[in-house]
């Protein structure tokens, strides 16, 4: 499929790739927040690294951190059109601290039934799933993004600093399955 070919959420632009995730879970942009693309020089050190790579999320974050991180699930969707599940969630330290907001859209046709049943759960951050079940995944299209965040950002944050996040899709099995909006909480970006 060219780009000429491919629907609007598949757009190469990560501000658009970005808006089309939010737009599932937020009623504008501008309750959100504001997002634009940055170049990785140009972001501090600390983000930089829990961002600009093609690993999983949670294994860097919770590299970063030091301890296994939690999921909390904000809320979720499937779609009536193509089926793909969508959840917004926060991944918590132990001692309830966020520090990472996420809005993923897979499709669950593209692994196998149980790792679909661990994901529906809600009980494990996506990452350690797809981990545990040996999936050969291919994180790519990462593109780095400056965020301000709105009221519904900063609801969820606690607060209104500017923070950094990706967007970036992941290939199962050479699949393409999966879209990722991932933002760094404000106190996790040193």
């Amino acid at each position: 499929m060219t780009m000429a070919d491919a629907p609007a959420h598949e757009s190469q632009d990560p501000v658009q790739r970005a808006a089309a995730l939010v737009s599932m879970f937020c009623p504008s942009a501008e309750k959100f927040g504001r997002w634009a693309a940055v170049d990785p020089a140009a972001v501090p050190e600390v983000p930089r690294r829990l961002l600009d790579h093609r690993s999983h999320m949670t294994v860097k974050m919770e590299g970063e951190h030091g301890c296994p991180l939690s999921l909390r699930v904000v809320a979720e969707q499937t779609s009536p059109t193509d089926g793909r599940y969508s959840r917004e969630i926060l991944l918590t330290r132990p001692d309830g601290r966020i520090v990472q907001y996420g809005i993923v859209r897979i499709d669950l046709a593209a692994v196998d039934v149980s790792t679909a049943e661990a994901i529906r759960s809600r009980s494990c951050p996506l990452g350690r799933i797809l981990v545990d079940a040996g999936l050969l995944c291919d994180v790519q299209h990462v593109e780095l993004l400056r965020v301000n965040p709105g009221p519904h950002l900063s609801e969820l944050f606690g607060g209104t600093a500017e923070t950094f996040g990706r967007v970036a899709k992941i290939d199962v099995g050479g699949r393409p399955a999966i879209e990722l909006l991932e933002i760094v909480a404000p106190e996790s970006t040193g």
